[in-house]
């Protein structure tokens, strides 16, 4: 069998609370192979990005990765050194950040915000890397990338600076790209543009992506497989087609419902979930998603599901299509230390 791209084992990541440690992530196991996208969904405050951070070992203080094991072909990035983790970060794995009006900074030119990263990793010298930086530019589509290598961030648009993050995501070569929300401050139709670039860009490049996003219908267009996530857990993992065909879990059900349908009558009000995503110092005893839930019972109060398969390749955390509780796990063990 083939090995993964990248394998998350049981990861914990937790930050400092009153009376213990908060789980923000909470034994997350994926796979992502060679080449595939893989979608990570959920509202805010579910753990996605965080997810992310803790992969490239980036996790603000006083927050740190507590315990499971993260393997990038093959290689623990948790027991690697500074100055191979330092080569990995951009080299073999790199990261399109959430925002991209902040990501960029603003008192150097692009074309310096390019170079550097060829440059930081020995790839090339300072006319290759210019050279290699206009070309990138052009490959997203920005017109005239001779002369807009030498402007600022805030001379481009908001579509115009996400694509100055792909291309330099994609500057590199990298096995991995980590795109956290690259199209939530676009408009609709600069989002499907940005979209039609990264997959175009992952086929021309054979990349794989893990896409961050709350957006199932952004799923729905590049990945291959999703993975849906709540308070840090993963609670429903599948194919794209099979988590469309049917939805298990009650939460991934109620995301799909959120999303306007063509089929829908004139003015007819979306659907929406009730209720927010609870605080990490204030879960619920049993499964996070109870105090939501339509098709509540009253185990789901007291006891926590475990992530279970239940058909070919799709997991669901759910009682409804199980009776298996969770067993303790990593963060328990961490709060008792």
């Amino acid at each position: 069998m083939t090995q993964p791209l990248l394998s998350i084992h049981d990861l914990v990541t937790v930050f400092p609370g009153a009376d213990k440690p908060l789980a923000a992530v909470d034994g997350v196991s994926l796979t992502l192979d060679r080449g595939e996208i893989l979608g990570l969904v959920g509202e805010s405050g579910c753990g996605k990005t965080m997810t992310a951070l803790s992969v490239l070992q980036l996790v603000p203080p006083p927050g740190r990765v507590a315990g499971g094991q993260v393997l990038f072909k093959g290689e623990d990035l948790s027991k690697v050194s500074p100055e191979r983790l330092r080569h990995i970060r951009g080299a073999e794995i790199s990261m399109i950040f959430q925002e991209p009006m902040t990501s960029l900074n603003p008192v150097f030119t692009i074309g310096r915000q390019l170079t550097e990263l060829l440059l930081a990793h020995d790839a090339a010298d300072q006319e290759e890397a210019l050279r290699r930086s206009v070309e990138m530019l052009k490959r997203v589509g920005i017109s005239e990338a001779e002369r807009r290598v030498n402007d600022f961030p805030h001379q481009f648009s908001g579509g115009m600076r996400q694509r100055v993050m792909i291309a330099m995501a994609l500057l590199m070569n990298p096995s991995l790209v980590i795109a956290d929300e690259p199209t939530t401050a676009l408009d609709v139709t600069i989002q499907a543009q940005i979209l039609r670039l990264m997959k175009l860009l992952q086929k021309e490049t054979g990349s794989a992506i893990l896409l961050i996003t709350h957006n199932l219908a952004v799923v729905a267009q590049v990945a291959q497989r999703v993975a849906v996530m709540y308070t840090g857990r993963m609670v429903e993992e599948s194919t794209v087609k099979q988590l469309y065909k049917n939805p298990l879990h009650p939460y991934t059900q109620g995301l799909l419902a959120c999303l306007p349908s063509r089929a829908g009558q004139r003015q007819q009000n979306l659907h929406t979930i009730p209720g927010t995503v609870p605080p990490l110092g204030s879960l619920p005893q049993g499964c996070a998603f109870a105090d939501r839930c339509p098709q509540v019972m009253a185990k789901c109060k007291y006891q926590e599901p475990a992530l279970v398969e239940v058909e070919g390749g799709h997991k669901v955390r759910c009682y409804l299509h199980h009776d298996q509780t969770r067993q303790p796990g990593a963060r328990e063990e961490v709060q008792a230390a």
